[in-house]
């Protein structure tokens, strides 16, 4: 059987087409019928969640069905227009209201926690790993909105986007949390079966989770955020609530806090000229070069991820001059306009490919969206350029030293970049495969050093620091493959390389 690269290749006549529409119908029609086998062996409880997750799965589908070539026609991208971004300064100078509080309880903070800490070698969901003074993700920011609800008398809830991997372990833990001054919501991504990219079908053969359908799910990306807050019935309940935005971000991301600045400008609209959405951008710079980044295209503000770009661009599209910002996935949603777009069909998400391959072979697609890609759908939708500092994703341990350091200091749940720092960017650091997994990690590592003065640390092989060491300017150190590298306590290394097979022994 061909698979969709096959449908949109081959002649243009209309013979041909007319051919490639009846291969698309035949691929809906047996994905259909499989949905619907899959929906039989389904217990009750589960029947009316999965009924709709396969609503939105069909949708996805089609659309991919439909899709020819890339998304974007390059020679129709503009550089978004001088107002479209504003920068935070301006926001920042209009002040704010000597009642904060009201706007505050307009507000629901909704994080994205639907990752496993897999790739940092954790097990269970991601916002479970102690990333300071044994705090993890979810208890900062819980401590971060407690803080700011206990301020300004607020009531600001917390909301967590989970998936089916993260589900279970994080609501066990929210137990902890039931005498702070946090309301906590939960709902789930859907959960979409992953597709054979030969035949076009699913892999599952029922709906379990477990043995041979252990691989056979996924949760389809963070732009799902909008059907399955819908489905969940909490987006009505928190516009019965009062609630008018959401501040969505990755419950990774440190610097993502609620800011009172962006959430008065978003209020101080007048009601005709709301606007709908707000994405957070900041500056590119060289590690950056593959985020997302704001275009105006077709007269409207919309996300261009680097999977749209056709290759002969890509190289265009990384450069700073070009493109000067980047996408956090810091974003202000309007709950009514969601609501309004979700209810219309109106919400246009281009569609990620992402293939992957089965521990057993087996070549698989998954189809997912970003949320950030819905832009286009809102209403007056704009971009802000705010600090550095509110992008602060711990992806990897590299991320992690940075964040254990003496750079932060921590203030309610918030990292603050320490004043003694004499420049606001952040080191670069690039810890080896060694350091991958979080146990290995804090095993090579006595005590994290001083990295006051730190601008570039790289480290390969078999490494380990000794307690109250100091790291300046650039460092490199790199154990050859056999040897081992010992850096002795209260060393300071600035601008060293370091190589070979060392252990300086204490004596």
């Amino acid at each position: 059987m061909s698979s969709v690269a096959d449908l949109n290749r081959g002649g243009t006549s209309a013979g041909m087409k007319e051919f490639q529409e009846m291969q698309k119908l035949q691929h809906e029609n047996s994905m259909h019928k499989e949905l619907e086998k899959l929906l039989a062996t389904a217990k009750t409880p589960e029947l009316e969640i999965s009924r709709k997750d396969f609503e939105g799965f069909k949708q996805l589908f089609h659309n991919f069905l439909q899709a020819k070539g890339p998304s974007v026609e390059w020679a129709k991208i503009q550089r978004p227009p001088e107002d479209s971004i504003q920068p935070y300064e301006k926001i920042k100078l209009k002040g704010l209201p000597a009642d904060i509080s009201s706007s505050l309880n307009k507000l629901a903070v909704v994080k994205l926690n639907g990752g496993l800490g897999t790739s940092m070698g954790c097990k269970g969901p991601k916002s479970l790993i102690s990333v300071r003074n044994e705090n993890t993700f979810l208890d900062l920011t819980v401590q971060q909105i407690e803080h700011l609800n206990k301020t300004y008398n607020a009531d600001v809830p917390l909301v967590l986007m989970n998936s089916f991997n993260t589900d279970e372990d994080t609501k066990k833990i929210l137990q902890k949390y039931t005498h702070h001054c946090v309301k906590i919501h939960t709902f789930n991504q859907s959960r979409y079966p992953r597709i054979n990219k030969e035949s076009l079908l699913p892999v599952a053969t029922n709906l379990s989770l477990t043995g041979e359908n252990e691989e056979a799910w996924y949760p389809p990306g963070h732009g799902d955020i909008y059907a399955s807050f819908y489905n969940s019935g909490l987006l009505d309940k928190l516009i019965a609530e009062g609630k008018e935005y959401i501040f969505v971000s990755n419950i990774d991301n440190l610097g993502a806090t609620v800011d009172l600045h962006i959430l008065n400008h978003l209020m101080i609209q007048p009601s005709g000229k709301r606007c709908e959405f707000v994405m957070e951008v900041t500056d590119k710079t060289r590690a950056d070069v593959k985020g997302g980044t704001l275009m105006q295209y077709d007269g409207k503000l919309r996300l261009l991820e680097i999977a749209q770009v056709p290759k002969a661009h890509v190289d265009e599209f990384k450069s700073v001059t070009k493109f000067k910002i980047f996408n956090t996935n810091n974003l202000w949603i309007s709950l009514p306009a969601i609501k309004r777009l979700h209810e219309q069909n109106a919400m246009d998400m281009e569609i990620i490919v992402n293939p992957k391959t089965l521990d057993g072979g087996l070549n698989v697609i998954q189809l997912e969206t970003a949320v950030g890609a819905a832009m286009k759908s809102f209403d007056n939708a704009l971009g802000i350029n705010v600090p550095r500092s509110r992008f602060l994703p711990v992806k990897t341990t590299s991320d992690l030293l940075l964040v254990m350091s003496n750079l932060y200091s921590m203030d309610a749940g918030s990292l603050i970049m320490s004043p003694k720092r004499e420049f606001p960017t952040t080191p670069h650091v690039k810890l080896g495969s060694s350091f991958t997994k979080v146990q290995d990690f804090l095993k090579r590592f006595e005590s994290i050093p001083d990295m006051l003065e730190l601008d570039h640390l790289t480290v390969s092989g078999d490494v380990t620091f000794g307690k109250q060491l100091t790291l300046k300017g650039t460092v490199i150190i790199i154990a050859n493959h056999g040897d081992r590298i010992d850096i002795p306590a209260g060393a300071m290394l600035e601008n060293k390389i370091v190589s070979g097979n060392l252990r300086i022994l204490d004596h």
